[in-house]
């Protein structure tokens, strides 16, 4: 283990991807910590090193697509060309459409007439484009699919997921059971009851005291809205449900042993303030953790050289010749680095007191951005040299 965090027990990633019996990685954490990176480097090196490999990315930067040199992601796992694959091993990679992956949804459970008026429905066409928790449900379906198809055609022994850059990283596993719950509700029924017509609707509601609250929402949405609502339950009621079961078989999934949860932070206040809130979810739900990953940790290339030190070296030659100010601003730049060093080791180590058993494996701050599968295959080599 790197002697940044010499407390912590060690994050063995190349120990996780050679286990036969892990066939799920799901890569977590706050936005902006290298997520996607990470769970690229994941699948890269357990491809190099023999597995079959699917990296579902939900990044919408499409860095994934660039790192790999493909073209463009989309909805359709594709081959990454470059990979060594001597060990036997293969990658594919996608990145998720949400709104083809709702429509496959609705294709694959109605028939082709009933699916056609889903699929044109305006209040559908919102939900699936943008309506909030669709984009967290999406990637659950997604990976439902791709691991049931994973079983069936032994296309893959491996799934590495790289999860949405969500407000919170709990939303990923929040944000399904809201949808579901939304889509099989009680609120959304009373929604639908224009559609259901005079009668069976808006006049028994009314009977009922419920008149007034439909004519409120209907000033406030519209009662093109409610009717659109309305005709998008009354399709999808009869031709598929489940949404919270499908959620809910995935949450399982998610659970099994199969698969591994490794939390991607900064060692900044936020990210791991972050990555605290979602080890304790998944320790209360009973999730596999395998550890986290601390990316962009500080480096020092003079590590027994203080801060203390280069600032008062860097002193006494800033008045000197060119040679003599130039390792004047190196010795300060190292001082400024070690000072960044010591802050991040602090908000590391209040990590690990609260999280002791919690493994961790550090990434160095890299001095460019990664945008190759050379700069993949570093990255997975940092990932499990500690």
């Amino acid at each position: 283990m790197s002697s940044f965090v010499p407390s912590a027990p060690v994050l063995d990633l190349d120990a996780i991807l050679r286990d036969p019996d892990v066939h799920i990685i799901v890569c977590t954490g706050s936005g902006g910590v290298g997520k996607t990176t990470t769970a690229a480097a994941i699948a890269l090196r357990a491809a190099e090193s023999g597995r079959n490999v699917c990296v579902l990315t939900i990044d919408p930067a499409r860095r994934l697509a660039q790192a790999m040199g493909i073209a463009e992601l989309d909805n359709t796992p594709r081959p990454v060309e470059g990979v060594d694959t001597k060990a036997g091993g293969s990658l594919d990679a996608m990145m998720l459409d949400m709104k083809r992956t709702f429509d496959d949804v609705v294709e694959r459970h109605a028939d082709p007439e009933r699916a056609k008026a889903i699929l044109e429905n305006p209040f559908y066409q919102s939900l699936s484009s943008s309506f909030a928790g669709t984009q967290e449900y999406m990637a659950m379906e997604k990976l439902g699919q791709l691991h049931s198809q994973a079983q069936a055609d032994a296309i893959w022994d491996l799934i590495v997921v790289d999860t949405p850059p969500s407000r919170t990283a709990l939303d990923f596993l929040d944000a399904p059971a809201r949808l579901g719950s939304f889509l099989d509700g009680k609120f959304i029924r009373v929604l639908s009851a224009p559609a259901r017509g005079a009668g069976k609707g808006l006049g028994r509601l009314a009977s009922v005291g419920f008149g007034f609250f439909t004519s409120v929402l209907s000033k406030i949405l519209g009662s093109q809205v409610l009717n659109d609502v309305g005709s998008f339950v009354a399709a999808i009621d009869s031709t598929f449900g489940g949404f919270r079961e499908r959620a809910d078989a995935t949450y399982a999934l998610l659970k099994d042993s199969g698969t591994s949860f490794v939390v991607v932070a900064a060692p900044e206040a936020d990210a791991l303030r972050e990555a605290s809130y979602f080890v304790e979810r998944l320790h209360a739900d009973a999730m596999p953790l395998a550890g986290l990953v601390l990316n962009r940790v500080q480096e020092l290339s003079l590590p027994k050289v203080s801060r203390e030190q280069a600032l008062a070296a860097a002193e006494g030659l800033a008045d000197g010749d060119a040679n003599s100010r130039l390792v004047s601003a190196l010795l300060q730049l190292h001082a400024d680095r070690a000072s960044t060093m010591k802050r991040q080791q602090s908000l590391t180590a209040r990590f690990t007191s609260a999280h002791a058993s919690v493994p961790i494996t550090t990434v160095p701050a890299l001095a460019e951005d990664v945008h190759d599968l050379d700069g993949l295959r570093l990255i997975g080599e940092l990932l499990a040299q500690n």
